[in-house]
């Protein structure tokens, strides 16, 4: 029996996805772009769920760059703590809360060059707030879609900047800002890192490198 190829193999994995996940919320709750921007720059090295417990605290008492700006780091550490790395991120939600005022008119820039710009905004970042805040095309891969993509055989896995220039290249655009959140909430339920059985798996068991026949 012929092996399928990568785009056989991305094409049945897309329907599958469709079928498993026909609509995908953004999973960090938030209110605007702004509040978009932090709870995804408080996601690094966090669960989503975690991020959404802390979250309401802190838009309770800072939901603007304005409003942010009238903290103080401290007291922006203390309310994050939980998402952990706090002493780094809340001098970067200070501070780019500064820069978005001085700069861009409290606004958060709608293009990659700006948004990297801002600390602790790296390319995954933001590639989440272009696609999620701004309906740009982006392929966003954290750990969990690089993991997917190596286990899928879609990449090489070497690292993640090579899994998204491969995503992008076999995955039409306008499936990426869909597709990013499909495979994040169809790994965290089929395909986890640790405790995963193939057979299990609706992709792993036929499409995964151990799968394939």
């Amino acid at each position: 029996m012929r092996r399928p190829t990568k785009q056989e193999r991305a094409d049945a994995i897309v329907e599958i996805l469709e079928k498993l996940y026909p609509t995908v919320p953004i999973p960090l709750d938030h209110q605007d772009d702004y509040t978009l921007l932090i709870a995804v720059l408080l996601s690094a090295q966090c669960t989503d769920k975690r991020v959404n417990q802390v979250t309401p605290f802190l838009f309770e008492k800072a939901a603007t760059p304005q409003e942010m700006i009238q903290l103080d780091v401290e007291e922006i550490r203390e309310i994050i703590r939980p998402c952990g790395l706090s002493p780094r991120k809340s001098k970067a939600i200070f501070n780019l809360s500064h820069i978005l005022l001085d700069k861009h008119g409290g606004k958060v820039p709608d293009n990659f060059k700006d948004l990297e710009a801002l600390p602790g905004v790296g390319h995954k970042t933001a590639s989440v707030v272009m696609s999620q805040a701004f309906g740009v095309p982006a392929f966003p891969v954290d750990t969990h879609i690089h993991r997917l993509a190596w286990r899928w055989c879609l990449s090489t896995g070497k690292n993640v900047e090579k899994t998204e220039a491969d995503l992008k290249k076999i995955f039409p655009k306008e499936k990426w800002n869909k597709l990013h959140l499909q495979i994040i909430y169809f790994g965290r339920e089929y395909c986890p890192a640790r405790g995963h059985v193939i057979e299990d798996c609706p992709i792993c068991s036929v499409y995964g490198r151990k799968g394939m026949k």
